[in-house]
């Protein structure tokens, strides 16, 4: 009996993604050639909320913690922390040159989103509106 709730438990196991666009793939990609930094992974957390919302930070990092949850997308190993995950299930991770803020990378997580209004934090906390996005 043991044995097959383990075993059911494990089929039944959701394996979270994140989806990097070919675009953040390339970048990331550039990244650790450029730097030369071979068996580096990206690290996608929660860097804390804000006024609209949970934000995301990213950085390169070779230390994976018993407690990290590690795939690929799109050829690049992904590292994401057992709190993380929660916000980033279906995140896709994209990177865009916007000729007025920049280049960077841009995270849309429907977890996050559904998460803020499950708990009620999906409003403005600064008294304003705000059409943010990570």
């Amino acid at each position: 009996m043991l044995q097959e709730l383990e075993t059911k438990v494990l089929t039944e196991t959701i394996i979270p993604t994140i989806t990097l666009s070919t675009a953040a793939s390339d970048a990331v990609k550039n990244i650790l050639s450029e730097r030369n930094l071979e068996g580096y992974a990206l690290r996608v957390y929660v860097a804390g909320g804000g006024c609209c919302g949970v934000n995301f930070g990213m950085a390169l990092d070779n230390n994976i913690r018993d407690v990290d949850m590690t795939f690929e997308a799109n050829g690049v190993k992904v590292i994401v922390d057992e709190v993380s995950i929660e916000y980033l299930q279906g995140a896709t991770i994209d990177f865009v040159n916007d000729p007025v803020r920049g280049a960077g990378f841009a995270v849309d997580s429907p977890s996050a989103k559904s998460h803020e209004h499950a708990h009620g934090e999906g409003g403005c906390g600064c008294g304003g509106s705000c059409s943010c996005q990570n």
